[in-house]
């Protein structure tokens, strides 16, 4: 595979043509867009949105990994130890049984690479009532919330694999109970990386591409592609540069960068209508991030393996700090609503 920057796409294995005009936008950020499908559901990305997902694979920039071998004994390790953490920490406690239970392929918990793995992370979620018996053979009915959180925890054990492939990914979502998953399981009182989770609100920083053809995106975006990819890479550098800080310090460097990301902000998107006379300015793109660095704390067995597989979340962290991220991203009414804001 070749390198580039690759928009991770998740928690869902493919979208529908709802989304496909937020997603043509999401190329101005990235490369290409990566999508984690079963073998057994080949083809139905193409199925579910056969106007846009059609010409991206057929321009090399949807990138279709399957979980059958992109899920590596090392992802089904660290994934497995990382879900056992989160049900001694509680993070599963209470929740309500009697809601539909969604599907799992076995291939994304790790089966394929190795099937007792897969199996003893079944086995326990089974006993606490969070996930049934399989119906088809190739899938896992599970608690919708535990099925969120292991996608969520693949998006992150994902960047790991993808550098070992020569991939440069980054998860991305426009899914809010994912983010929420993801705020949640970093937030946890026992986790090392609890009281160190930041929120950068959506900011409004493209026009809405939907009438625009894909060709020209690629055009517009090979001309432009290091404005757009820089302001992505400042926004996943600010969650580094704040995750450590109390809640004043946040507030004084906040307040510090808020204008100028909102300067930047407004040059896309001033930069992008200038191009395409016909965008609509009354649709905006909007981009957000969610993430948190911590340090590694030694003895941690709970999340060792998570910490381990997360890697560096940016370009100048040392080595003893890793952290875990996600982009948002989402076409939202009120141009020029966005707005950047911490938790």
């Amino acid at each position: 595979m070749d390198t580039g920057e690759v928009a991770y796409y998740y928690p869902q294995p493919f979208w529908d043509m709802r989304e496909s005009d937020s997603l043509k936008s999401l190329l101005l950020f990235f490369d290409r867009i990566a999508i984690l499908l079963p073998r057994y559901m080949h083809g139905r990305e193409i199925l579910a949105d056969p106007v846009f997902a059609g010409p991206l694979e057929r321009q090399g920039l949807l990138e279709v990994l399957e979980p059958e071998t992109f899920v590596d004994k090392e992802v089904a390790e660290a994934l497995r130890e990382s879900v056992l953490g989160l049900i001694e920490a509680g993070a599963f406690d209470g929740l309500d049984k009697k809601v539909y239970y969604q599907e799992l392929s076995y291939s994304r918990m790790g089966w394929s690479a190795d099937v007792d793995l897969g199996k003893s992370l079944v086995k326990v979620l089974a006993k606490r009532g969070l996930a049934k018996k399989s119906e088809d053979g190739v899938s896992v009915p599970l608690h919708p919330k535990v099925r969120t959180t292991i996608l969520v925890l693949i998006s992150q054990l994902a960047r790991g694999r993808g550098r070992r492939l020569g991939l440069d990914l980054h998860p991305v979502t426009s899914d809010r109970s994912a983010a929420s998953g993801m705020v949640e399981t970093l937030g946890l009182p026992t986790a090392p990386s609890a009281g160190h989770v930041v929120t950068l609100d959506l900011e409004a920083v493209g026009v809405d591409l939907s009438t625009v053809p894909l060709d020209e995106v690629i055009g517009f975006r090979d001309q432009h592609a290091a404005e757009f990819r820089a302001y992505a890479r400042k926004l996943r550098e600010l969650v580094a540069a704040l995750s450590p800080l109390d809640q004043a310090d946040r507030d004084r460097l906040l307040a510090d960068r808020r204008e100028e990301m909102a300067d930047e902000a407004h040059s896309l998107r001033k930069t992008a209508m200038r191009a395409w006379q016909t965008a609509q300015p009354v649709a905006s793109v909007g981009l957000g991030v969610v993430g948190a660095t911590w340090a590694v704390q030694e003895g941690n067995l709970g999340w060792a393996a998570l910490n381990l597989a997360l890697g560096i979340v940016g370009a100048a962290l040392p080595q003893s700090e890793v952290g875990a991220y996600s982009y948002l991203y989402s076409v939202r009414d009120a141009f020029g609503s966005g707005r950047i804001g911490w938790e």
